[in-house]
C-alpha cells in the first residue's frame, strides 16, 4: 500500500477482502477470515481486557492489518492520553513528524494510531515518509546544516551520539516516563540506551536484534534427510545451530526441491541500503569476533582501530562470496527487503538472518505464505572465535560461541529541541510520543507487521499470545528467540557513538565492490579499515573512545 492508496481507503474505509493463502510448498490453500473495517471495538473496563481486544484486531490469521485497524488501536488506546490531556487542549497546534515509509509500515501505522488523538487533542500533523535507504542521508543533512524541520522524529539509538550529542532533542518529562511505563523495557533498553549525558531523551518503540528465521518444512523433509546423509553430510539432518553448518546446508541444497519448488538455503543481502545492510554481514560475524571475554568486536576499546578487517570479519565476508553461487541467481541485487518480504516469506528460501519482523509477518500479513512452517532460534554460533587480543582462534570448552547481535537497538521517537519554547506545543509533542510509545499500544505493535519487535517484559506473555490464536508452539519460539537473545550473555552490542552511520555506509560500498567480484575478502575489509580510520579522526578519535567505552559500559 502506497501513501496514495493510504488516503485513498481512509476516504471510502473499503471492505476487508478475504485473503487466499497456500501453506509454503505444500499446494493446500486455507480462506482468511474476513473483518468489517470502520467499527470501533466498544471501550473496554479493565487493561486486561483491552490487552485481549487488542490482539483481536483484525484477528490472527484475518490477513494484513489496514487503516481502519490501526485507528481501532489508537481509539482503544486513548485512555492514558485522557488522563494527562484535556479534550481540545491542542487546537491549532502543528506538528511535524519524520519517520519511515519501509515496508508501508512505521509512519503509514503512526498516522492511523494518531488519528484519534488528533481529534481529541485537537492538533493537527503533517508526515515526512522516507524510505529506508534514504533515512540516514536525510537525517545527517539536518543535523549537519542545523535545519531540523520536523519536531519529532523517529530514531535509532545510534544516532543518539549525533542528536543527543549535539543538543538537538527536548529533554523527556517526568509525567511522559510515567505514561509509557519505562520499567516495562527489557533490561537491555534502559539507561543508557536513550540517554546522554544523564538525561533521558528516548520513548522506545521497538527493540531490535536479530534472530534466526528457518523453514521447519525444510529440516522434517525426509528426502532431503537421505539425500544429506547420502551425500556425506556430517551429523543428522536438522536446522543449523552454527554459520559452518549454514554454509554447509546451503551448499548441499543447491538444485534441490522441497515440495515441486527450488530449494535455497541461506539468503545473503549483498546490496546497499543506506547502512542498515552493514547490519546483515554483522549477523553473520558476531559469533567469529564477539569473544566472551571482550566486550569489543567493532574497534578496540583503547584506540578505536578498527576490526572490521580481522581473521573474524574477513572469514564472514569471504562466507559470504561463498554461499552466493548457490543463492537465489540475482541474489547479487538482493536488499534486506527483498530477502525478507519478497524472498522468505514468499516461499523462498530456507534460512535468513532478520529483525523480528519476520514472525509477526509470518501469520499475520497477506504476503506471507510460510505461517505453517517457520522456525525462530538465536542467531548461529561458530565452532571457534577469533581473540583479538591474542590474534588466535579460541574452541571454548562449553562448545561454539554465540553472539546475538543487537542490530540497532530498535526504533524509538524522540522530540526535537525546538519546541521546547512553546509550552503547548512541547506538551503536544510529548502526548503524541507517548501515544505511541504506549504500552498496550505496543503489544499490538509486537504481535502484527509494524517494522518493530517485541521490547517489554510484558510483551513475552505467551498465554496473551496464545489466546489471541497464536499457535503456542509458534509463538514459544518466537518469543524465545527474542528473549534469548536480549538475555544472552555474550551479546554484540552496537555503539552510540556519533557517525556510526558514516562508517556503515562506508563499509556497505565496499562490500558490493568485494561481492560483485573486483575486490577480494582481505582486501576490500582493509578498505573499509582505512576509511574508518579517516572517519575517526575527522570526528576526534579522542572523544570517539570515551564514547566508545562508555556505550560497552567500560
Amino acid at each position: 500500500m502506497k501513501l496514495s492508496t493510504w488516503n485513498y481507503l481512509n476516504a471510502l474505509q473499503a471492505s476487508r477482502r478475504g485473503v487466499l493463502k497456500g501453506a509454503a510448498g505444500m499446494g493446500a490453500a486455507a480462506l482468511a477470515s474476513s473483518t468489517a473495517l470502520g467499527t470501533f471495538v466498544p471501550r473496554a473496563s479493565a487493561q486486561g481486557s483491552i490487552r485481549a481486544d487488542l490482539l483481536k484486531i483484525p484477528g490472527v490469521g484475518a490477513g494484513s492489518p489496514t487503516d481502519a485497524d490501526w485507528q481501532q488501536v489508537g481509539e482503544l488506546c486513548l485512555g492514558a492520553t485522557k488522563a494527562n490531556v484535556q479534550e481540545g487542549e491542542f487546537a491549532d497546534v502543528e506538528l511535524t513528524f519524520m519517520g519511515l515509509n519501509n515496508q508501508n509500515l512505521h509512519n503509514l501505522l503512526f498516522r492511523g494510531f494518531l488519528k484519534p488523538w488528533e481529534t481529541y487533542t485537537g492538533a493537527t500533523i503533517t508526515w515526512i515518509d522516507l524510505a529506508q535507504a534514504d533515512y540516514n542521508p536525510r537525517l545527517q543533512q539536518a543535523i549537519a546544516t542545523g535545519t531540523v524541520d520536523f519536531d519529532i522524529l523517529e530514531m535509532g539509538a545510534p544516532f543518539e551520539g549525533d542528536v543527543c550529542g549535539k543538543g538537538l532533542a527536548s529533554e523527556m518529562p517526568d509525567w511522559v516516563k510515567a505514561q509509557i511505563e519505562m520499567d516495562d523495557y527489557v533490561d537491555y533498553l534502559k539507561a543508557p540506551v536513550g540517554t546522554w549525558d544523564g538525561k533521558t531523551y528516548r520513548i522506545s518503540i521497538d527493540g531490535d536484534c536479530h534472530n534466526f528465521n528457518y523453514r521447519t518444512d525444510y529440516f522434517s523433509d525426509p528426502d532431503l534427510a537421505e539425500a544429506w546423509k547420502a551425500e556425506g553430510g556430517q551429523g543428522e539432518w536438522g536446522v543449523p545451530r552454527t554459520w559452518q553448518q549454514v554454509q554447509a546446508v546451503t551448499k548441499f541444497l543447491k538444485g534441490k526441491t522441497v515440495g515441486g519448488m527450488e530449494a535455497y538455503g541461506y539468503l545473503d543481502a549483498p546490496k546497499p541500503w543506506g547502512g542498515f545492510g552493514f547490519y546483515f554481514l554483522a549477523s553473520r560475524a558476531t559469533a567469529y569476533a564477539k569473544h566472551p571475554e571482550d566486550k569489543a568486536w567493532l574497534f578496540d576499546v583503547d584506540t578505536m582501530k578498527p576490526r572490521i578487517n580481522n581473521p573474524a570479519w574477513v572469514r564472514a565476508i569471504q562466507d559470504v562470496i561463498d554461499a552466493l553461487p548457490s543463492e537465489p541467481a540475482d541474489q547479487l541485487n538482493a536488499d534486506p527487503n527483498t530477502t525478507g518480504f519478497q524472498q522468505f516469506l514468499s516461499g523462498t528460501g530456507s534460512m535468513l538472518a532478520w529483525w523480528g519482523d519476520i514472525g509477526s509477518n509470518a501469520k499475520t500479513s497477506d504476503s506471507s505464505v510460510i505461517g505453517e512452517s517457520c522456525g525462530f532460534d538465536i542467531l548461529p554460533g561458530s565452532d571457534d572465535v577469533f581473540n583479538a587480543k591474542t590474534g588466535q582462534w579460541d574452541k571454548l570448552a562449553g562448545g561454539p560461541n554465540f553472539a546475538p547481535n543487537m542490530a540497532y537497538i530498535g526504533w524509538g521517537v524522540y522530540v526535537m529541541a525546538r519546541v521546547d519554547g512553546d509550552e503547548k506545543k512541547h506538551k503536544a509533542a510529548w502526548s503524541a510520543a507517548a501515544h505511541l510509545g504506549g504500552k498496550d499500544l505496543s503489544l499490538w505493535t509486537a504481535a502484527y507487521p509494524s517494522g518493530f519487535q517485541p521490547y517489554r517484559k510484558s510483551h513475552f506473555n505467551i498465554p496473551e499470545w496464545v489466546e489471541a490464536g497464536y499457535d503456542g508452539a509458534f509463538i514459544t519460539s518466537y518469543l524465545n528467540s527474542q528473549s534469548n537473545s536480549y538475555n544472552h550473555p555474550n551479546v554484540a552490542i552496537e555503539p552510540r557513538i556519533p557517525g556510526i552511520f558514516q562508517y556503515y555506509s562506508v563499509a556497505e560500498d565496499e562490500l558490493a565492490k568485494i561481492f560483485s567480484g573486483p575486490s577480494d575478502a582481505q582486501t576490500g575489509a582493509d578498505n573499509i579499515a582505512a576509511a574508518w580510520e579517516k572517519i575517526t579522526d575527522q570526528i576526534g578519535r579522542e572523544k570517539q573512545i570515551e564514547l566508545y567505552k562508555a556505550s560497552l559500559g567500560l
